[in-house]
């Protein structure tokens, strides 16, 4: 009887649960609308570790990782489970993780040398997927110190000198780790792609090479005619010596045409336009004109050394005038053309019937940025007295 009586007890407790469970929710479970969040937070089944480990959000993570951290441990077990939370954050592609917890792992300095060449090779692949290549290099020539047929990191040195465009470095790399691992494919990908390179990289320096040759060539060949037309490059580094008479003049022009470069034929205008020599042996200068009554300027980026400057100034100011000179002033035989003379602070008059050369080899003119310029006034207008006040006004 009393065997009953404690089986009967025990099923009205069970039904009393089964009823109670049925009314009441359980407590401790998940919740139906954040099931799946709150199953991430279970480290066996979590997809991604979080950042940052929070011990009141993650109490078993935070757990583990102080087993992991233990500083009860040996280094070697230390270093080891640096190394498998590496490659969990490699995986999961937090290159930045990786390499932190690769970095703890070799500060342990367990003196186990094949563990530290892994966690070497494994810390340069991170720095070589984050485009770290120096640093994924310096960690796979570390490795190879270490052991110097690990073939991990010499496939990794090899693959960081490529991207690195040393081929003939990354060449070296793959014939030391031939010689270790003769059959490997990978290592024989990499040497036929850096030796692939290479090639290509020297056939690209000796064409840019002669290419410069010929450039350089072709100015020495432009500087001769300038030099022999007696036209001065002006130079910025060093200017000609101003000069009281007309001998010092003569001295400061010789010594500026000795001194002609390839800088000085540059020009430094958006245009990009340059003297060049044409077939027939004459050159063509790209020349400003500027009008300063209205801030205005005009480019012509070839003007032949023969053309007169009244050639050009009968085309631009034809039958259409420009939209700026609203008082319609601005006729061929109206204007008078300047050149400023900065170290006299004159300005030399040209006829605008003379040629282009002639202007140019006068001796106090200097092309400047390889672009000679001319002021280009209206004569006898208001402006015209006002802008020539106070200057000194002489004849080419």
């Amino acid at each position: 009887m009393a065997s009953t009586a404690v089986h009967s007890d025990s099923d009205d407790g069970m039904d009393e649960f089964m009823d109670k469970f049925k009314t009441q929710r359980y407590k401790k479970g998940f919740n139906e609308d954040t099931w799946e969040e709150e199953f991430n937070k279970v480290p066996m089944f979590m997809k991604s570790a979080p950042d940052e480990i929070d011990p009141r959000q993650y109490p078993e993570l935070a757990c583990i990782q102080a087993i992991v951290h233990d500083e009860d441990r040996s280094p070697e077990e230390q270093a080891e489970s640096l190394k498998y939370e590496g490659n969990s954050f490699f995986k999961e592609k937090n290159y930045e993780k990786a390499i932190m917890a690769y970095t703890a792992g070799l500060k342990k300095k367990c003196g186990d040398q094949d563990l530290d060449t892994v966690l070497l090779t494994n810390r340069a692949a991170a720095h070589f997927h984050l485009g770290n290549m120096r640093s994924a290099l310096n960690d796979a020539v570390a490795a190879k110190k270490i052991k110097p047929d690990h073939l991990k990191s010499l496939i990794r040195g090899a693959q960081c000198c490529i991207e690195l465009r040393n081929y003939a470095e990354a060449t070296r790399w793959c014939d030391e780790g031939l010689k270790a691992h003769p059959t490997d494919k990978k290592l024989q990908e990499l040497r036929a792609a850096a030796d692939k390179h290479k090639r290509a990289a020297d056939r690209d320096a000796r064409k840019a090479k002669a290419k410069e040759k010929k450039l350089h060539g072709e100015k020495e060949v432009l500087l001769a005619a300038i030099k022999e037309r007696g036209i001065k490059l002006f130079q910025s580094a060093k200017r000609p010596q101003r000069g009281s008479d007309s001998e010092d003049e003569d001295e400061g022009s010789s010594a500026a045409i000795a001194e002609l470069s390839l800088d000085g034929l540059s020009s430094q205008e958006a245009t990009g336009a340059q003297v060049f020599l044409d077939e027939q042996g004459s050159l063509h200068w790209p020349v400003f004109f500027l009008y300063p009554e209205h801030q205005q300027s005009d480019f012509i980026s070839a003007f032949s050394e023969s053309n007169c400057f009244i050639d050009h100034l009968a085309v631009m100011f034809g039958e259409e005038l420009p939209p700026w000179d609203a008082d319609r002033k601005y006729h061929p035989q109206n204007l008078q053309l300047f050149f400023e003379d900065v170290e006299k602070e004159a300005l030399y008059q040209v006829d605008p019937e003379t040629t282009l050369l002639k202007a140019l080899q006068h001796k106090r003119y200097f092309v400047k940025a390889g672009t000679p310029s001319f002021i280009v006034l209206v004569k006898g207008s208001s402006f015209y007295k006002q802008f020539l006040t106070g200057k000194k006004i002489l004849g080419l």
